[in-house]
């Protein structure tokens, strides 16, 4: 019985079917992960580009006084109107605007506040906004949902109890004079 085991090993082991197969299930979930990887990326870097973008806009809008009656609320509606690739911004976005002492140009010691969909109360953040000629730093975050929560960049990111991770933009300005 040996003989005849060694004899079907050899012929099995000299057999080049199904070598592609097995290659291909083999590497297939690698290169599965590298793609879904690849295009979290791509639209995290969307949408981050996306918010950059609207910050600066808004942010010109407010400094050359082109936008009535500024306040936190009219800046997110500003931003958000801008920002069609972010889902539920209004509900998201948290935005922080606050004056630079040009004395000691001390930058916030805080990290950025974002959204807490976890409780009613939102953390208090500063919004003044500032003087003829002074220095503002508008620090805005976005709670954005990954679309693959569980595989590649989406399973690494750090993220809050709902399944959204924090996105970031800052800008600065100096509030022309009038």
């Amino acid at each position: 019985m040996t003989r005849f085991m060694r004899k079907k090993l050899r012929a099995f082991g000299r057999e080049e079917e199904g070598l592609a197969a097995v290659e291909f299930a083999m590497s297939f979930p690698f290169i599965f992960l590298l793609f879904i990887f690849a295009v979290e990326l791509g639209l995290i870097m969307t949408k981050s580009v996306m918010l950059e973008h609207a910050l600066d806009m808004a942010m010109r809008d407010l400094r050359l006084g082109r936008m009535e009656d500024a306040s936190s609320d009219t800046l997110k509606d500003e931003i958000c109107d801008r920002l069609a690739v972010i889902e539920d911004c209004r509900a998201n976005i948290m935005i922080e605007l606050q004056p630079i002492d040009t004395n000691t140009w001390a930058m916030p010691d805080q990290p950025i506040s974002c959204v807490d969909r976890d409780e009613e109360i939102q953390p208090v953040v500063s919004f003044t906004l500032g003087q003829q000629n002074e220095i503002m730093l508008v620090r805005a975050c976005v709670i954005v949902e990954p679309l693959f929560p569980a595989t590649g960049l989406g399973a690494l990111l750090p993220k809050d109890a709902a399944g959204g991770f924090g996105m970031a933009a800052y800008s600065a300005f100096v509030n022309e004079p009038s």
